[in-house]
């Protein structure tokens, strides 16, 4: 429950901050590096070499892999179709796709499901979203930003994304049986924790509410992707079709019905994807999917 309020806490203190003179109108950007380059590789380097590998991963790991191109599909599909703006295109990819399944995700798992349902969440958010974020989610900011990039040029910034460097060097560790010292441990954690106030003062530092605003209908079917038709797919999918075992497949439903990532709404800003919109994904989007998740949690317990 301290994270939720935590989420709430930071959201409303970026909001409030807009209104205070000291603080440059710019101070989202800085606050939007510290998390991409120590917040985000720290939570790589301290999760990764913990994770254990099995072929439980299969349903877990689906929802961010599965869910992400099929959102990918559709807002492409939709873009070309409509010929929307390449960067409103992306920005739909980006916060459609991607889910905020740690710091809303993991502590109503383990409010709804326990320590068991915790472990399937894990491996929902770290070696799912987590990696999405940092290789897919980094091509498609790559590739839907300003101008066309060649290969070579996306294939570098995708190697040297920060958190992909960590995550890299974690995976290694996690082959190699090897960890941290305690100390360290605790120093990375601590680090890797500033992840959700940061992010979300940086949200909503930008997070911008107009009534007349145009992106509202843009708005509406990113989170009626998001929240709805994303849970909806891995419903019919692992309980109605393939029947895998309730747990797992109860909490990956629940994952993906979260709301759009932080981490997803910060690379669209830093990459000039439809800013405004990505904050309102984020900061609508969170307070919207406890209505949505407690409908799904529901269904859940009923099918």
């Amino acid at each position: 429950m301290d994270n939720i309020i935590l989420i709430f806490v930071c959201l409303f203190a970026g909001l409030g901050m807009q209104h205070i003179k000291a603080i440059p109108a710019n101070a989202h950007v800085a606050l939007n590096q510290f998390v991409i380059y120590i917040s985000l590789p720290a939570m790589a380097l301290y999760y990764i070499p913990k994770i254990a590998i099995s072929s439980k991963l299969f349903y877990p790991l689906g929802v961010a892999w599965i869910g992400f191109i099929v959102c990918w599909l559709f807002f492409a599909g939709l873009g070309k179709w409509f010929n929307w703006p390449k960067k409103l295109t992306g920005c739909l990819i980006l916060t459609g796709g991607l889910g905020n399944t740690a710091f809303v995700g993991l502590p109503v798992i383990e409010a709804l499901y326990g320590k068991k349902g915790l472990e399937t969440a894990i491996i929902v958010d770290q070696p799912g979203y987590f990696v999405v974020v940092s290789t897919l989610g980094i091509l498609v900011a790559a590739l839907y930003s300003k101008g066309m990039p060649t290969a070579s040029a996306v294939l570098k910034k995708v190697l040297l994304f920060p958190p992909f460097l960590a995550f890299f060097a974690g995976f290694c560790m996690n082959l190699a049986h090897h960890d941290f010292s305690d100390t360290l441990q605790d120093v990375i954690h601590r680090l890797a924790a500033t992840v959700t106030p940061i992010a979300l003062v940086a949200v909503g530092l930008q997070l911008k509410i107009e009534r007349k605003s145009r992106h509202w209908n843009f708005l509406a079917l990113g989170l009626f992707f998001k929240l709805i038709l994303t849970p909806l797919l891995f419903f019919i999918l692992y309980k109605v079709i393939l029947k895998g075992p309730k747990l797992e497949t109860d909490v990956s439903v629940m994952q993906a019905a979260m709301a759009t990532q932080i981490t997803a709404a910060i690379l669209a800003s830093v990459n000039g994807l439809k800013p405004r919109l990505s904050g309102m994904m984020v900061g609508i989007g969170i307070p919207l999917s406890f209505i949505t998740m407690a409908l799904w949690y529901l269904l859940l317990e009923w099918w």
